[in-house]
Formats: C-alpha cells, sequence, structure tokens
C-alpha cells in the first residue's frame, strides 16, 4: 500500500498538486518562472495581496488553505453540500474563508470560478475548455507520488489502483505507467453513486452523472471527468471498477485492524482490488502472477475525514491511531 497519509503534515496526498500549482500560480502572476524552493516562493509572496481560490469537498480545499497561510496569503473554499461538520471545520482550521454552496460539486466549481475577481487566483484541480494550465500542474505535482512507487518497489508496479474523482490523479498514473509499457497497469476505482469515469469509458466521450447521493468516499464524489485528464484516461486507462460505501467501509475495517489508518477514499483501493478480481475472474484474467506487484493507493488518513469515517465504521472496533510500517511509506513535504 502507498501510504499517503502525511504531506506537508496534511493527512491526504493532495499537498503534491495544490503545492506545485501555487508556486507555479503565483509566479506566473509576477511573471518569473517556478521558485526552486518553497522558501524561494515564500520570498515571492510577501507582501502580494492575493486570494488563492478554490472548490473542494475537502482535501484539495484544505490543502490549499495549508500552503496559503504557510505563504502569509488569505484563501477562500467554496465547499458542495453534504459534507460532515469535522471536514468544514478542518478547512477552517487552515484559516481559509469556507464559502457553503449547498450545491453538488460540479457546481461548486462554477460557484467558485465565478467569483473570482482583481487579486484572486482560482487553483482547480479539474479542467474544461479554456481552464488547463492549473489542473495540468496539479497533475504534474502528483507525478512525485508514483516516481515514488518505482524508487520504493525498485521498478514499476504491475498494476495500481487508484481512488478517483475527477481523474487528475489517476491522469498521473497513466501517464507514469505508460511509460513503462502496456504490463504496468492502471485501474479507476470510484463510487458506484459517482462513476463519471466508468461512465465515460463506456460511452466512449465525457458523460456526467448524477452525485446529489452522499457517499462516504466525499473526495470521489465528483460528477464530471476533468477535460485534461480525459484524452489520457481515453488512451490509456486498462479498467475501471465501481465499489459501494458498504465495500469501502469493510476495507476500512480490515485496514484499521492492520494497523493502517486510512480513510473511505483510501481503502477503495482495496475495496477496488477484489471488486477487479471478482469481475475479472482472477489474478490470471488481469494479467498478473505470483511475481506481480500491486500497489494500492491509499490516498488519505482517517483524520482527513474523521466525520466520515464515524459514520461509516463499526463503532465496537478499536482502531490505531496511526498507520505502521507498510510497503510505500510515504512521510514529509515534497
Amino acid at each position: 500500500m502507498k501510504d499517503e497519509s502525511d504531506r506537508f503534515g496534511l493527512p491526504a496526498f493532495k499537498a503534491l498538486g495544490a503545492s506545485w500549482a501555487v508556486n507555479r500560480v503565483i509566479s506566473a502572476h509576477l511573471g518569473l518562472p517556478p521558485a526552486a524552493t518553497f522558501s524561494e516562493l515564500s520570498d515571492r509572496a510577501a507582501g502580494l495581496e492575493l486570494v488563492l481560490v478554490t472548490a473542494s469537498d475537502g482535501n484539495h480545499g484544505r490543502a490549499l488553505a495549508h500552503i496559503a497561510a504557510r505563504l502569509g496569503l488569505r484563501s477562500r473554499i467554496h465547499v458542495p453540500a453534504g459534507l460532515p461538520a469535522s471536514t468544514l471545520e478542518a478547512i477552517r482550521g487552515e484559516g481559509a474563508e469556507l464559502v457553503e454552496t449547498g450545491l453538488i460539486y460540479d457546481r461548486s466549481v462554477e460557484d467558485a470560478a465565478a467569483s473570482c475577481g482583481d487579486g484572486e487566483l482560482l487553483v482547480q484541480d479539474t479542467a474544461w475548455d479554456g481552464y488547463e494550465d492549473v489542473p495540468g500542474w496539479i497533475v504534474d505535482g502528483y507525478s512525485t507520488l508514483f516516481a515514488e512507487v518505482d524508487e520504493q518497489l525498485g521498478g514499476p508496479a504491475s498494476l495500481i489502483l487508484v481512488p478517483s474523482g475527477v481523474g487528475s490523479l489517476l491522469q498521473a498514473a497513466v501517464v507514469h505507467q505508460g511509460r513503462h509499457g502496456p504490463e504496468a497497469r492502471v485501474i479507476a476505482v470510484e463510487p458506484v453513486t459517482a462513476a463519471c469515469i466508468t461512465a465515460s469509458m463506456r460511452a466512449g466521450r465525457p458523460v456526467s452523472v448524477d452525485t446529489s447521493q452522499p457517499t462516504s468516499m466525499a473526495g470521489l464524489n465528483c460528477g464530471t471527468v476533468s477535460s485534461l485528464a480525459w484524452p489520457v484516461l481515453q488512451s490509456g486507462l486498462d479498467d475501471s471498477v465501481t465499489v459501494t460505501d458498504a465495500e469501502a467501509a469493510a476495507a476500512q475495517d480490515e485496514l484499521h485492524d492492520l494497523g493502517v489508518a486510512v480513510g473511505p477514499c483510501g481503502a477503495a483501493s482495496l475495496a477496488g482490488l477484489r471488486a477487479a478480481l471478482t469481475a475479472s475472474g482472477g489474478p490470471g484474467a488481469l494479467g498478473l502472477d505470483e511475481s506481480a506487484h500491486i500497489v494500492l493507493l491509499s490516498t488519505e488518513s482517517a483524520a482527513a475525514n474523521a466525520g466520515v469515517y464515524a459514520l461509516s465504521a463499526p463503532a465496537h472496533r478499536d482502531r490505531a491511531e496511526c498507520p505502521g510500517p507498510t510497503t510505500g511509506r510515504t512521510a514529509g513535504s515534497s
């Protein structure tokens, strides 16, 4: 398992993309090339009256707010309806102005984009026609994660299962694995109630899906695939599977019993592996043998969505407070 429970001191992988995108956005605003270090970026941001803006259902917004605060900048995060109070408080705790839109995720993205005025920079992790540079920089930031997988395994993974929302992280995975040839595969994992990538792959074109039904996998509750990700996914994604909240909760419960404190989105990768094996008829049908390296990407810790976890996990179990050593353990900032 690739454990993404600690990036920039935050309990999810999102800071990888947000930090690089903020570097690029601020540097471009000043007419400069990207800063070489976070310290250099801090010097550039000193004295700037900028507001960093995004829409998020949790981790991306918190990451952007955290980075803005470290740079001495303000942030405004537009959130969709249905998020637990703990998620909202975590974003507020990073110093952000929180806008509760009461809308589904896709409409919240539109709301954030339309709200930006002078001195306000949109740092959104999904793309649409005319807005693709920033999401591309976020994908570039995510690529660090997959380079670490290669380094830690001593070579490419045979299969990576990626919990997927709009598809930006998935795009980074497909591009990375594609460099290793067809035997390095990627499977997307989505909630059955928010499977925009699965629907799009079946239709052969981007398809939006209704995400008004809540899911414990809140970070994956996205209804439209990123326009930047779609061409990459259409040509390079090996497969996609959907999982229910119950299947994600069972996987989460099992991982917690093993001392790995994942959140619902992180546990989706294990649930997705089981769904893929069941649907295909076994490892051989997926091109896997006893020498295969299968990587389950855990995108968040339980702390990232504590309110969701409290609702989705059986209350009688004792939970580990932090993950023990696992394959692909990641800590610290990047």
